[in-house]
């Protein structure tokens, strides 16, 4: 069993089946190729299930108890639909085209019986049902495009009448192809057809076209409910082509029009099921450009729909994609909150639940799924981290689950829970109090900042009810401390510590919060029964930590516990340190040795120091998660200042390469090399020893020389580089490490301040420029960075700063070089050392980039081409920044790229390449610039096309119009049309003028082009109207006055297009128009003299046919009105 992959954190809930309905099925026997389930339905009582027998079985949901059989002789179940808001009625389809409306009569506990039998749509198609939400009334539609409504008479409603009422179906409107979808609330029908949506005010009898542009195809639309306590009006959303979806109000009024095209190149997460084990690939695919048969309004801010290859949910209103997984061949789907029912080709039923993740795992836990719930749970390990999973998660859950698997068929498994289980508790916070009575019963959970927080250990109280929310719900805090003061305190304190129990009990009432003096906080003095070693950490630290979580949380904290370690200068100073000599008798090594060496002003130690930089990494995550710091920029970069300062310090004061003496990490490989000197740690070791001093009041002033040695310390110190960790670090602190500083790369956040001893900010360190700055960054912490982010910021903030691309690749290389297989490719031509880089180096490595360096150093053009096989680890934006000295090695590149895909692939491709947009500009700056003819061979002294000039060749004229054609925004396409003008490329030009419906400059091109052939056939270059025949044959009689061109392209004239003159454009226009317009029109701009004996005779011709055309119409509209009377007769 390989290593199950990691999820990324953003996906917080999945797909997933915890029951399966085959036995069900195999119960009503539809699992026969004789008799399948056709159609689907289900509300909050019933699953109805119709059948191509013409039976409908409707089962009730609690229990899955089969409970009615209703039969159709009228033929096979087509669509089925359930009464919302009234369980006791269902609405049925059959393949004649009836409707029939049943009365279950499930109250009264009598027969079901046929309250309706429509014969309105008897022939025809039915392809939607829709069920009024407040009123009996059921909407149906057919695949002509009729649409109707049955009104229904019952015995609920009119217990004394006998009959139906006279005219109980009425005809909504007839739409202009075949109803796909119906929906409707609060008195609007909403119809979706084969062209377009429509609105219907169903009260007013009003009808709305929704949006201007048709669609050709089965796209969906649906209501999306307003929030009515927020005063939220209604929203529609209609599916569009090419994975776009129009938001609309509820007038009936497009709003905005939402892409979900590129979101979709996402990989699709795995639907947890028992059929078999969840499968992730993360390798991004290519932008999927989908129709959306139908949208359906999921739970409370999502929408569904599905396709062929799976199930897509989005958060329309904020543009997102929750999730999508391949689920094969659905045929027809139906929600009820937060549960999916899908029907499938064949005929299966599967059922699925939306369910955040903490929820999935719960269940499959309490179903004792013990594997899979394993997989899900390493799956998904990031998000359950990230979100508040550990409060249903706890760690003796876990400890569960890894007990009940096997260790010989999950041994991967259990080691990645393993490291889970460390995730969630590190072992320096919580490892002791883990195991205490207390948490044993789970009656509190401990934060990443050591607080403990008291959980209700009531669990019957929870319902075990799974729910869509994206917003989890706990207790109140006051709950909670009610709980805790009424558990009986039975655990002891520790018994090194239990002389000092007084001294460790600390209340809030003693600690003065100076950062928000509004808040308020309660002096309770409870004392803490259960303490963990926790390392040494300053009160100032503690104190800004719980303040920065109380007022990020805004919950009242009825308990602080504060770690025994705890310094407080002014307790007794020798007494804790006793204690903490009796606690923590390992903590610190044995430094008998080097006290010989101790200086005045010695640092701490490296415990110490690592401490106060974790204190410093929690506290700066801590803030990155409120909002209200995350989407303020300023906030933001003064936080990771803050921090920076703090790792500056840490990772320069102490001289790590003696690290490994101590016994706790090895020592650094040859690769490693430190930015700073021997000297240079001598003087940051004197500068913290004056900071220390100085915040003991005992000394006020700072050496001026080391204020100038600490600016020398940031000069850029040659190619070093930092390559691999200087000592140990811990698998947590590493993470968040590496998310911090590469947050800061990403930022521009990259020197910390320094302030003097007059309290200013000393601008010294940030004298260099950024590019300088960036590269010193990328050299001091290369070991901490995500290399892939840390790429992808380097090439959208530095992309024309060369040096620091450099800088990132000599890292890169620093760290491929110890590799035998970046050795080995010194040696052998280029497809052994490209065979070598597929078999040695993973796909998704960030050091490929390195070797694809290497191999371009070595082989240049051809060595670029051949990187097309590593896409897309090696995107086209890496490889501009690899030849970013040769634009036109990059050109080949991309058109060879593009080329290798289908034809008809090509264009949604390149689409998919232009991450950010501003690179389609760019690119077809280079493309027109490169490969191209002289311009004086295109255009002349004025800036006009010359004759014939539209078809030269151009070496990239492909590539070119896959650009042009590609869906731009207005500005864009005129940007791109004066690109084509300036450079000579008429048929782009011609092609953007088209778009942009600048006909007049179009047609005034065309003719200095001198191409007849431009106009003649399909093309959309034919004048449409009297005004633009006009302005062509006045353009052509300009232009006749001019000298003809003496060569075509191809060397001899006489090969070349068929001109543009008067006599050809009067042939084409009464072609057009007809011979006598078309005279008239000539006449009018008195052109006639100019007509040659060929005009005549062709329009003598065209009048001929068009008298036969007319006598042939005539002739067949005869024999039709004869046909007709005769059958009357």
């Amino acid at each position: 069993m390989t290593f199950v992959p990691v999820i990324p954190e953003s996906y917080s809930h999945v797909l997933a089946e915890f029951d399966s309905l085959d036995p069900l099925l195999s119960a009503l026997r539809l699992d026969s190729n004789r008799l399948k389930c056709t159609s689907i339905a289900v509300s909050r009582k019933w699953l109805a299930l119709g059948t191509s027998g013409g039976g409908l079985n409707l089962i009730q949901r609690e229990g899955w108890k089969h409970r009615l059989f209703l039969s159709h002789k009228e033929g096979a179940i087509s669509q089925v639909a359930c009464c919302l808001h009234d369980d006791d009625y269902v609405a049925v389809a059959t393949s004649q085209g009836l409707v029939v409306v049943w009365e279950l009569n499930q109250e009264r506990r009598g027969k079901p019986e046929r309250i309706c039998v429509s014969s309105e749509h008897k022939g025809r198609k039915v392809t939607a049902l829709c069920w009024d939400t407040a009123i009996l009334r059921v909407f149906v539609g057919d695949h002509l495009g009729k649409v109707s409504a049955i009104k229904l008479n019952t015995s609920k409603q009119a217990k004394a009448a006998a009959t139906f009422v006279m005219f109980p179906v009425q005809t909504i409107t007839t739409v202009d192809s075949c109803v796909v979808q119906l929906d409707y609330l609060d008195g609007r029908l909403l119809i979706s057809s084969l062209t377009r949506s429509f609105l219907c005010d169903t009260e007013r009898e009003k009808f709305w076209k929704i949006g201007n542009k048709e669609r050709d195809g089965e796209y969906g639309a649906c209501f999306f409910p307003g929030r009515s306590s927020a005063g939220q009006q209604p929203l529609i959303y209609c599916a569009r082509p090419g994975s776009r979806v129009w938001e609309v109000n509820f007038d009936g009024e497009v709003l905005s029009t939402h892409q979900f095209k590129k979101l979709l190149s996402s990989p699709p997460l795995p639907v947890i099921t028992l059929r078999s084990e969840p499968q992730y690939d993360h390798t991004v695919g290519a932008s999927q450009s989908l129709s959306f048969p139908k949208l359906l309004h999921l739970s409370e801010h999502c929408m569904l729909t599905w396709t062929e290859r799976g199930i897509y949910i989005f958060i329309p209103q904020n543009v997102q994609v929750l999730l999508w997984s391949e689920v094969k061949d659905i045929q027809d789907v139906a929600v009820c909150k937060n549960e999916l029912f899908c029907l499938h080709q064949n005929g299966k039923i599967s059922h699925l639940s939306l369910v955040s993740v903490e929820r999935c795992v719960e269940r499959l836990l309490r179903k004792g799924l013990w594997t899979l719930a394993a997989h899900a749970l390493c799956l998904f390990q990031n998000s359950v981290i990230a979100s508040r999973g550990r409060k249903s998660l706890t760690v003796d859950k876990l400890e569960h689950l890894k007990s009940q698997l096997d260790l010989t068929t999950s041994s991967d498994l259990i080691s990645q829970l393993e490291e889970l289980i460390l995730k969630f508790e590190p072992l320096d916070s919580a490892c002791s109090s883990r195991r205490s009575s207390i948490s044993s019963h789970e009656s509190f959970s401990i934060l990443d900042s050591g607080i403990y927080r008291i959980i209700s250990s009531r669990r019957g109280s929870q319902s075990d009810g799974d729910s869509c929310s994206l917003h989890s719900q706990t207790l109140s805090e006051d709950e909670r401390l009610k709980e805790f003061m009424s558990h009986p305190e039975d655990d002891q304190p520790d018994q090194c510590c239990s002389s000092h129990g007084n001294e460790d009990t600390v209340s809030l009432g003693a600690v003065t919060f100076e950062a928000d003096k509004s808040e308020t906080f309660l002096p309770f003095g409870i004392p803490l029964s259960f303490r963990s070693p926790s390392p040494l950490v300053s009160l100032q630290a503690v104190k800004d930590s719980v303040s920065s979580f109380v007022r990020k949380t805004t919950e009242k904290i009825g308990t602080l516990h504060t770690s025994p370690d705890l310094k407080v200068r002014a307790e007794a100073r020798s007494d804790e340190q006793s204690c903490e000599e009796e606690v923590n008798p390992g903590t610190c090594p044995k430094e008998e040795d080097t006290e010989v060496k101790k200086e005045v002003t010695s640092q701490p130690p490296k415990e110490d120091k690592f401490q106060e930089l974790k204190i410093a990494t929690t506290e700066a995550m801590t803030k990155l998660q409120d909002p209200l710091v995350l989407f303020e920029p300023k906030s933001l970069r003064m936080i990771l200042q803050e921090w920076l300062s703090q790792l500056d310090k840490t990772f320069a004061m102490k001289d790590f390469s003696g690290v490994s003496d101590a016994g706790t990490a090895p020592r650094p490989s040859n690769q490693e090399v430190l930015l700073l000197d021997e000297s240079t740690k001598g003087i940051l070791d004197e500068d913290n020893g004056k900071e220390e001093r100085s915040s003991l009041g005992q000394e006020e002033t700072v050496d001026q020389t080391a204020c100038e040695s600490v600016s020398s310390v940031r000069e850029p110190s040659d190619d070093l580089f930092r390559i691999c960790s200087p000592c140990h670090i811990a698998n947590g602190l590493q993470k968040d490490l590496a998310e911090l500083t590469t947050l800061c790369l990403e930022l521009n956040v990259l020197d910390s301040e320094v302030k003097s001893t007059h309290g200013h900010v000393d601008h010294t360190l940030q004298q260099g420029s950024p590019e300088i700055l960036a590269c010193q960054f990328l050299k001091k912490y290369f070991f901490l960075l995500d290399l892939k982010r840390a790429k992808e910021s380097i090439k959208l903030s530095y992309s024309n700063s060369p040096c620091v691309w450099g800088t990132f690749i000599e890292g890169l290389k620093e760290m491929a070089s110890s590799n035998p297989t970046y050795m080995e490719m010194e040696e052998g031509d280029l497809p052994t050392r490209l065979k070598l880089v597929d078999e040695s180096v993973p796909f998704d490595s960030p050091l490929l980039i390195a070797y694809a360096t290497q191999l371009y150093e070595k082989f240049g053009e051809s060595a670029l081409r051949s990187l097309i096989k590593f896409y897309p680890s090696i995107l086209p934006s890496d490889v501009m920044q690899l030849c970013h000295l040769h634009p036109a090695r990059f050109l080949a590149y991309l058109d060879s790229l593009v080329k290798s895909r289908p034809e008809d692939q090509r264009p949604s491709f390149l689409e998919s390449l232009l991450q950010p947009e501003s690179l389609r500009l760019d690119w077809l700056l280079l493309a027109v610039s490169h490969g191209a003819p002289p311009s004086t061979t295109t255009m002349d002294d004025e800036g006009n096309p010359r004759p014939h000039s539209h078809l030269f060749s151009w070496g990239y004229s492909q590539l070119i119009l896959h650009l042009i054609k590609l869906p731009a925004d207005f500005t864009t396409k005129e940007k791109m049309t004066d690109i084509c003008r300036s450079h000579g490329f008429w048929p782009g030009y011609l092609t953007l003028c088209l778009e942009l419906e600048r006909r007049r400059e179009a047609l005034t091109n065309i003719v200095y082009l001198d191409d007849m052939s431009l106009m003649e056939g399909d093309s959309d270059w034919i004048p449409g109207t009297v005004e633009e025949w006009k302005l062509l044959l006045h353009l052509v009689q300009n232009q006749s006055t001019k000298p003809a061109p003496l060569t075509s392209p191809n060397g001899n004239f006489s090969d070349g297009p068929s001109p543009i003159n008067i006599e050809n454009v009067a042939l084409l226009l009464a072609k057009a128009m007809g011979p006598d317009r078309a005279w008239s029109l000539l006449q009018e701009c008195g052109l006639t003299p100019e007509l040659s004996e060929r005009f005549t005779r062709t329009c003598d011709i065209l009048r001929i046919a068009e008298k036969r055309q007319r006598a042939l119409i005539q002739s067949m509209l005869e024999k039709c009105d004869r046909f007709l009377w005769s059958q009357q007769a």
